[in-house]
């Protein structure tokens, strides 16, 4: 599925010999993805995303990104605090947006108190708030996210910790946000969630083909790379494929590949 400008939405670079982590995880650098997903897959674009791990410490991140040169955009953690001249280092860089990690146990340093600070400093800038969280709990924050002065991306097909049918009101409360031209979603990893599996995860698919039957324009795809905590990985080239599973038009793959994250992250051409 090789496509000029085709962007992985969703990629994590650890380098924990260079900059240390707490806990023991294996080394998955911008030169390891180039060589074993990027280039194999006919990917040209990537967005790196800061892993838990680091915290508040963008350097490996920042260090992947000049690696990359213009070939890749960022998803760094800062606090409500920071400087404003430190972000305008980091846009400079090549950041574009800010992660929230909300799934309970799953490290986040980031508090939904930190919400709406951090969106109105980012909004001048362009730049997306990346939230993960249990799409189940969409309705209880779904006024608030609507409400963000900046742009909004939600990981995961919405990562319903239990799958859910279309008509969930979490699931509803997603499509809402979608409508309201203001948020992205990321149909990606449903590996993550799915209790039927491989190799379609159908209960998780449903989701995404009603998702970009909804708004194409609003979908991203991401591999999720190195597929933290997956043991066996899947494998990335089955990931891609089932963006065909999840549509057969080839011009919504073009949107959804290429057209939709060169918006929402500032590559050009």
């Amino acid at each position: 599925m090789s496509t000029a400008n085709a962007t992985d939405c969703h990629v994590h670079v650890y380098e924990p010999e260079r900059f240390p982590l707490k806990q023991q995880i294996a080394t998955a650098s911008w030169s390891d993805y180039r060589q074993h997903v990027q280039q194999p897959l006919g990917l040209e674009r990537a967005v790196l995303v800061q892993p838990t791990g680091y915290g508040f410490d963008n350097a490996c991140l920042l260090d992947a990104l000049a690696q990359a040169g213009g070939a890749a955009r960022g998803i760094a953690v800062v606090s409500p605090e920071t400087p404003w001249s430190e972000l305008l280092r980091l846009h400079e860089q090549g950041v574009r947006g800010v992660r929230f990690m909300m799934v309970p146990g799953a490290g986040g340093v980031l508090s939904w108190d930190a919400l709406e600070t951090i969106s109105s400093r980012i909004a001048e800038l362009g730049w997306v708030i990346n939230l993960q969280l249990d799409g189940r709990d969409l309705p209880e924050y779904e006024a608030r996210l609507q409400a963000l002065p900046s742009r909004l991306s939600i990981d995961h097909i919405g990562k319903f910790l239990e799958p859910v049918p279309v008509t969930h009101p979490g699931f509803k409360a997603l499509l809402r946000l979608l409508d309201g031209g203001n948020s992205w979603v990321k149909v990606s990893a449903p590996y993550e969630t799915s209790k039927v599996g491989a190799p379609l995860y159908d209960d998780v698919s449903v989701l995404a083909k009603a998702l970009v039957e909804a708004h194409p324009e609003r979908c991203l795809w991401a591999s999720n790379w190195p597929h933290p905590g997956r043991n066996p990985r899947p494998d990335d080239g089955a990931m891609l494929e089932l963006l065909s599973h999840w549509t057969n038009d080839a011009g919504v793959r073009q949107r959804i590949l290429v057209d939709n994250p060169a918006t929402l992250y500032g590559f050009g051409g």
